[in-house]
């Protein structure tokens, strides 16, 4: 009885999921297919950035419910449409008081930059810039702008670059929790958060050079921008901090005004009932196929790991990389016979060494069937970011861009004897070899799994480093120079030969179009490795696709447009299940 009490109180909590949950997210798919409403024929756009940013949209198509951000790639895509478009007469920038990701900025001011050859005003408003973060990086957003306005009384503190980092290793003394790590080699700095107790001298080497480089080519590019002199204006911004009259005078802004007032200003330029538009909400005209050739895009943020992502949070989106979904859309543009070339935009600080390797693979293979890959770096490329990268065709970064990080490391956390301090007794038995208990963390290791752990380490290092050195084109004993886990800034490895040019994602398309020889305007094509939203509610309800597809369809019968908006959807889905490519979305009438 009690048996058949759970399994009717599974069932009834099946349908009612099914019943509620499915209708819900078909009504919220079929609102998206609709679209956002028209575009104003005289509209100013207004990108705030003061909220979270991440590098790319989400490819789960159910990220989005419930969840309001912006992804760098959409800003700048964005942008590009926006340029092209008689209806947006003008941007409006929100800037945040705190500092941006200086990848992430590099990016957003490239944007401008080209968004500004339309003859179009960008204003950027501040309402106060605070030393927290990379505050460089949104002052050099901002002087990437028309004009640049900042609000009455507001403070100005763009003085430097300083960062801290927590340290535990007293901390873990106290209470006898012996962290036991292995690295390859001495810049890879990762463990010393548990190691140290302060900053070790290659450390501190190490982030110095990094963190000099990033405020340099922060206030490299705002001189620029600003037609200031360099040196001059770094003299005078480390001079503050000022309040925003001061800032005026000396002038590192350009006006004074509220929001309100740049709304307005930027409106009265628009022409005859000018409309304001949120940024998220600009559809911006839908591009035609061009001639010239596809180029796939692929992307992929955050750690790199094995596997496929199965949709365990299909609202938040997929924080990570996965091996097989990426190989997977690799393989689907090697097949797909109008696909000149590829790029590959990654943002990731690193993984799994063999998740890394999976899709290094993948990227060897597109190369072997004459397709170039070409890697776009968004913030990081490091470490495992790194190792998928470095036999691509080329790679591009930007300036800010940290890199390299050409190491490895590894270890566990011995935490017996702090238990037994509390009364907790951690035993561990085994059978077999010994060092099949070697990482249990009741004990450290014996000496002799100590060495076999380092071996292990050593050739994990020495795959790392044959691989920079067969892409680079580069002798063994000179990556292992400028290896020994170190970050290097897109800058620097511009000079060290680990990254080909500096830029953006479209930077990366033209390199990718030189290099496969397109001609004309290539059409760039997304290869979702995600699968559709059917596939994302199968995971998440435990249902068959085919029964969603049988609601949609249903809704269909009765002539909703909506409906037939998500049985469009449907069909590309179903193309895509069959490996191929799916078109750009349609034309607009």
């Amino acid at each position: 009885m009690k048996q058949f009490l759970i399994t009717a109180a599974g069932v009834f909590a099946g349908l009612l999921v099914f019943l509620v949950g499915v209708p819900v997210v078909l009504v919220i798919m079929a609102a998206n297919a609709a679209g956002p409403a028209p575009v104003p024929a005289q509209t100013v756009l207004e990108l705030d950035l003061r909220g979270p940013l991440t590098d790319q949209s989400p490819s789960n198509p159910l990220a989005g419910i419930g969840r309001r951000s912006q992804s760098v790639m959409s800003i700048t895509e964005g942008l590009r449409h926006a340029a092209k478009d008689d209806r947006v007469k003008g941007v409006l920038v929100r800037l945040p008081e705190g500092g941006l990701d200086p990848g992430a900025a590099d990016e957003i001011r490239l944007a401008i930059r080209h968004f500004r050859t339309s003859d179009k005003p960008v204003i950027a408003h501040s309402q106060g810039l605070y030393p927290s973060g990379v505050v460089s990086s949104t002052y050099m957003v901002g002087a990437a702008a028309s004009e640049f306005w900042m609000q009455p009384a507001a403070s100005f503190q763009v003085t430097g670059l300083a960062s801290e980092d927590l340290f535990l290793k007293r901390l873990f003394d106290r209470y006898g929790v012996e962290p036991q790590f292995e690295r390859r080699q001495e810049y890879k700095n990762a463990p010393n958060t548990f190691l140290e107790s302060d900053y070790t001298p290659s450390h501190r080497e190490a982030q110095l050079s990094w963190m000099t480089s990033v405020y340099q080519a922060g206030i490299a590019a705002a001189a620029a921008d600003r037609k200031a002199d360099p040196r001059a204006l770094r003299t005078t911004l480390e001079a503050g901090p000022y309040m925003a009259e001061e800032a005026q005078r000396l002038k590192l802004v350009d006006r004074l005004g509220h929001v309100r007032d740049a709304q307005l200003a930027l409106l009265k330029r628009a022409g005859d009932d000018p409309k304001l538009v949120e940024f998220e909400d600009y559809d911006g005209p839908r591009s035609r196929r061009a001639r010239g050739g596809v180029i796939a895009v692929i992307e992929g943020e955050g750690a790199i790991v094995t596997g496929r992502d199965r949709g365990s949070n299909p609202f938040t989106g997929s924080t990570a990389i996965y091996s097989d979904d990426v190989s997977e859309a690799f393989h689907a543009a090697i097949k797909a016979k109008d696909v000149k070339a590829i790029v590959f935009r990654i943002s990731s600080p690193g993984g799994s060494d063999t998740a890394s390797e999976q899709i290094l693979s993948a990227i060897r293979a597109a190369k072997a069937a004459g397709k170039p890959v070409v890697v776009s770096m968004g913030s990081y490329g490091a470490s495992g970011g790194y190792w998928v990268a470095s036999e691509a065709s080329a790679i591009v970064a930007e300036p800010t861009t940290l890199t390299g990080s050409i190491g490895v490391f590894g270890g566990k956390f011995a935490v017996g004897e702090a238990l037994s301090r509390y009364g907790v007794d951690l035993r561990q038995i085994g059978v077999g070899s010994p060092y099949a208990g070697a990482f249990g963390s009741s004990r450290a290791f014996a000496p002799e799994e100590r060495a076999a752990f380092g071996r292990w380490m050593d050739e994990i290092y020495e795959n790392f480093v044959a691989r920079v050195s067969i892409g680079r084109k580069l002798p063994p004993e000179r990556v292992r120079e400028i290896a020994k886990g170190r970050v290097w800034t897109g800058a620097q490895a511009r000079q060290l030969g680990l990254v080909d040019e500096l830029g953006g994602f479209y930077q990366a398309v033209d390199r990718a179009k030189r290099l496969a020889k397109i001609e004309g305007e290539p059409t760039l094509r997304r290869v979702d490795p995600a699968g559709s939203a059917f596939e994302t509610l199968e995971r998440l309800l435990g249902v068959q696709a085919s029964s969603v597809r049988t609601l949609a369809a249903a809704a269909w019968l009765f002539g909703d447009p909506r409906a037939e908006r998500v049985m469009d959807e449907l069909a590309a889905a179903r193309l895509r299940d069959q490996g191929a490519m799916v078109l750009a979305p349609k034309v607009l009438p």
